[in-house]
């Protein structure tokens, strides 16, 4: 098992994840219990680190010393833990698996007929089989990456079981779970996950724009 995080690092971490949420939304997302991660975040607030807005988009969100002090913070535990070199390496084989991931989702939700790009509308199951089959050897490949960061960092533990909740979803017809942002779906994991793994390094998605990665097809086999 990986260091255990700070419970305070997590619900801000939470937070850069969700952006704006709520305390059950949190826990789930860094593995809390929701009545401690709701007692941690009214804590953060009077801090200055955190802020709950009410209103449509109704939650908790990070106030930018809240921003500063969680960039502060995963530096600190990444040092403390000597987890950066497995990070780095987890870093890598996400990236050789990411433009086939975001591929299936696109492809999920948008086909070529006639070489022109419209709305699938999931009239075609043979089509759609093909697209989870994609996502399913990508998902075998990403499992072990998973596993890889809950070694070195314990808070990386829920992704794996996020994800592979994710795929079974899918996998027994309940296909919001591919890719629809209001649930915890594959491409909502995946991208906080990516996310995760960006903050925790320090890099952001324009330096990482200059990184090549591989964009081999998922049915190419392991990274």
């Amino acid at each position: 098992m990986g260091r255990r995080s700070d419970p305070r690092l997590l619900v801000l971490h939470g937070l850069r994840l969700k952006g704006v949420a709520a305390a059950d939304v949190v826990a789930d997302a860094v593995g809390l219990e929701p009545a401690e991660a709701e007692t941690l975040l009214r804590a953060a607030g009077v801090e200055g680190f955190a802020i709950h807005r009410d209103g449509l988009l109704a939650g908790w969100a990070l106030t930018p010393a809240g921003r500063s002090e969680h960039e502060r913070l995963l530096a600190r535990e990444a040092d403390a833990a000597r987890a950066r070199p497995t990070v780095e390496d987890a870093y890598g084989r996400f990236r050789r698996l990411n433009p086939g991931v975001l591929d299936a989702c696109s492809r999920w939700q948008v086909r070529d007929v006639g070489g022109r790009p419209v709305r699938n509308d999931h009239a075609d199951a043979a089509y759609d089989r093909a697209v989870v089959r994609d996502l399913t050897a990508l998902h075998a490949r990403a499992a072990p990456v998973c596993a890889q960061l809950s070694d070195a960092l314990d808070r990386y533990r829920p992704y794996g079981r996020r994800l592979g909740f994710a795929i079974e979803r899918v996998r027994a017809g309940d296909t919001d779970y591919f890719t629809k942002p209001v649930l915890p779906s594959y491409h909502t994991v995946w991208f906080e996950l990516h996310e995760d793994l960006l903050a925790t390094l320090g890099l952001d998605r324009s330096a990482e724009a200059l990184v090549p990665a591989d964009t081999a097809h998922p049915a190419e086999g392991a990274s």
